[in-house]
């Protein structure tokens, strides 16, 4: 129960802002373990990489011959090139970058070459040049066909537009704070790498014991049928020696399925292909937390800040709509009935439009630019609350898991000292089978405390690096490879 309470993949809040997220949201929640495999078919699987593209990749499917040792810093970097979540997230920020573009491209001169050729025949009549009868002569109904051709460059330039700046302004706070936001997406994927590349340590921990219980299991087994055909021993005790022996088979069976699930999962998320053979090249054993006393570094926060000086700009950008602008035409060139006959044109203007009446679609504008800057300055003060309080459960975590592995260390001492006093006693006759065989289960539960206790304080160390900001310089202290 405790590996699908805490397995170690995430739920993001706001990974919904890679699926057509206003580019002013301010943030990526710090997401909460979960176990997508757990009790899930492939279509709920499936729904679930929709809601949350953290839990899948696009692997280059590139295989490595035989079987390779994946360090943490390996997994995360991986991760890091090749995670859906980061992905999406850098394609959102190029959209955004691509906004600036387009209000920057506003505010420069416009040029256009236009050529034209054309050919009328105009009615006079139907212009309204009319001969008197007396005049002694009839003109022509039309002017006949003639033709005219005209080539120019025109320049269009909004020489003050305060709506268009302030616009301007608003998208370049948008670029910086999409920017932090991609930034803070990495620290998300490390959390998830990390979380689940720990998950696959437990599970090959895990394994290892189950594998030395199996062990003892037959040595004792072999032991017991051994002193029962010498009629030295009951057959009760031949029958609890086999029980041990097909219940330790067993949790070896369940903890190599555990094992290879836990390993596909963190190929999903890091991008390794699915064919590919890996173990991870450490075990991880318990090390305390180094001391960190480095301020918070959290890029969403700092995105957040970005996107509330966005959202002011907005609202300037709707208010200035109000304000007189001033824009610029010139154009320059040749025409004539044909080329060889072509003359000089251009045109010059200058204009100043000042609205008068808008039918109150100004105000609408403030207004909604209004409303949503209340809503960025609100998250950005709850997102403030919530980082504080990430960062004060990771500590408390880290601490509660610390105490947690000592003590499990301790009592994985104590239980195998008494199944060796438990074997010393059956071997001298003291006592039966029963208590050897409770000794050993003692032992079992006392390898799985400890391996569950060590899962959570690494995973800990995992969270209190993305509750402080920049995971992937803080992982390189808190885990040495």
């Amino acid at each position: 129960m405790f590996r699908f309470a805490l397995i170690g993949l995430l739920v993001v809040a706001g990974s919904a802002a890679l699926f057509g997220q206003d580019p002013l949201s301010y943030a990526i929640a710090t997401p909460h373990p979960i176990n997508p495999a757990a009790g899930s078919t492939n279509p709920s699987a499936l729904a679930t990489q929709s809601l949350n593209p953290y839990l899948g990749s696009v692997p280059d499917g590139k295989l490595i011959p035989g079987e390779i040792r994946l360090t943490l810093h390996d997994a995360i970097q991986r991760g890091l090139e090749f995670n859906l979540g980061l992905v999406e997230s850098k394609q959102a920020d190029a959209a955004v970058q691509a906004e600036r573009a387009r209000a920057f491209s506003a505010l420069l001169p416009q040029i256009t070459a236009r050529a034209e050729q054309s050919y009328e025949q105009i009615s006079l009549s139907s212009i309204g040049i009319k001969v008197p009868s007396q005049a002694g002569f009839h003109l022509p109904p039309t002017t006949g066909a003639f033709g005219y051709s005209e080539g120019r460059i025109a320049l269009q330039y909004a020489a003050y537009d305060p709506a268009l700046i302030a616009n301007y302004k608003a998208r370049r706070a948008a670029e910086a704070a999409s920017a932090l936001s991609t930034r803070d997406s990495r620290d998300v994927v490390v959390l998830a790498v990390g979380t689940a590349y720990f998950q696959v340590v437990s599970s090959e921990a895990r394994l290892a014991t189950a594998r030395a219980a199996l062990d003892s299991a037959r040595e004792f087994q072999a032991q017991v049928a051994h002193e029962f055909e010498a009629e030295v021993a009951p057959e009760i005790d031949s029958i609890r020696a086999s029980v041990e022996l097909h219940s330790a088979e067993q949790r070896v069976t369940d903890a190599e399925n555990d094992l290879e699930k836990d390993k596909l999962t963190l190929d999903r998320i890091a991008g390794v292909p699915l064919e590919q053979k890996w173990t991870p090249a450490h075990e991880y054993s318990y090390a305390p937390l180094p001391e960190d006393s480095a301020k918070q570094n959290r890029f969403d926060l700092e995105s957040a800040r970005v996107s509330v000086s966005a959202a002011q700009l907005d609202v300037k950008s709707a208010a200035a709509q109000r304000l007189p602008s001033i824009s610029l035409g010139a154009s320059y060139g040749a025409g004539g009935m044909n080329p060889g006959n072509y003359n000089q044109v251009y045109s010059v203007s200058a204009g100043v439009s000042v609205p008068l009446f808008t039918g109150g679609r100004i105000r609408s504008d403030v207004r909604e630019a209004e409303a949503r800057l209340a809503q960025r300055q609100a998250e950005f003060r709850d997102l403030e609350g919530r980082i504080a309080y990430d960062a004060r459960v990771a500590r408390l975590d880290v601490q509660a898991s610390e105490t947690a592995v000592k003590v499990a260390q301790g009592n994985k001492t104590l239980a195998e000292r008494a199944l060796t006093q438990a074997q010393d006693r059956y071997a001298n006759g003291v006592t039966n089978s029963l208590e050897v065989v409770q000794a050993r289960e003692a032992v079992v539960n006392a390898d799985e405390n400890y391996i569950a206790s060590l899962f959570s304080f690494n995973v800990a160390k995992v969270s209190l690096a993305r509750a402080l900001g920049a995971a992937e310089t803080r992982l390189a202290t808190f885990f040495s490879e």
